[in-house]
């Protein structure tokens, strides 16, 4: 299995539009983080988890011609603001899979509403297949998917899990039941905004206690603003099997 961080960035990205804060200004890549979203391949499959309105500079700069489907976390625009991007995808391959929360769904067939209609549809629009999401394990081609159910601040999101890799962003608590499902993993990605507090995300400290409670093989950081700090600079803080992600860097497991 081949993961691509395709983004790695908080809602606004960095850098920020307009700011002089020094990470903002920094002239390393890895301090470039547009926003946060992952491919996953394995077999002759390949799956997005988010498409936020980076979505088609992300999938020019890893070269991607084809996506089986996308799963969506939430309904926040940084997650899904890039959805009319998939027409490529569309014209190529016909309807594209979406899977997600029904509220999610509903959330989206409001807000892009001509990709929905099933009557009088645009014709440069494209179509998409609703897979309703629950707290239940689904199948993905030939692998078993597991959702992670959690709290971005009073906002239910899914996390997903890939057989030995799983994957959550826009954490803030996560019921212990949930956990035990995050058991044996060789890689877990979670978010970790800044090194202060936050109302609705992990902070630094919460993301280090989230992977000593998880106890995976790895960890990597993503969903990161530019109060985090520099990229090389926060690094050398982490355990050794902790490590911030960082744009186009893909891991195989």
């Amino acid at each position: 299995m081949k993961i691509t961080f395709l983004g790695t960035g908080t809602s606004q990205g960095i850098p920020v539009i307009g700011s002089t804060h020094p990470v903002c200004l920094s002239a390393n890549f890895k301090d470039k983080r547009l926003r946060v979203s992952v491919l996953i391949e394995w077999d002759s499959f390949a799956y997005v988890i988010d498409c936020g309105p980076d979505f088609r500079q992300q999938m020019l700069s890893n070269s991607c011609t084809k996506i089986d489907g996308i799963l969506f976390t939430h309904e926040h625009a940084d997650h899904t603001a890039g959805l009319d991007d998939i027409r490529p995808f569309f014209f190529r391959q016909g309807d594209i899979p979406v899977y997600a929360h029904k509220r999610v769904i509903d959330e989206l067939t409001r807000r892009f509403d001509y990709i929905f209609k099933t009557e009088n549809k645009y014709p440069g629009a494209p179509g998409v297949l609703l897979n309703e999401v629950k707290n239940e394990p689904f199948s993905l081609a030939n692998l078993k998917v597991t959702p992670i159910d959690g709290m971005h601040y009073n906002l239910q999101v899914f996390g997903y899990r890939f057989d030995k890799f799983a994957y959550l962003t826009d954490m803030k608590t996560v019921a212990d039941e949930e956990i035990k499902k995050l058991q044996n993993l060789d890689v877990l990605v979670i978010n970790a905004l800044r090194q202060e507090p936050h109302a609705t995300h992990f902070n630094l400290e919460e993301a280090l206690n989230f992977i000593k409670k998880v106890n995976p093989k790895k960890a990597y950081l993503t969903h990161i603003s530019h109060l985090m700090g520099f990229h090389d600079d926060v690094q050398q803080t982490l355990p050794e099997n902790v490590f911030l992600a960082y744009d186009n860097l893909q891991i195989t497991i």
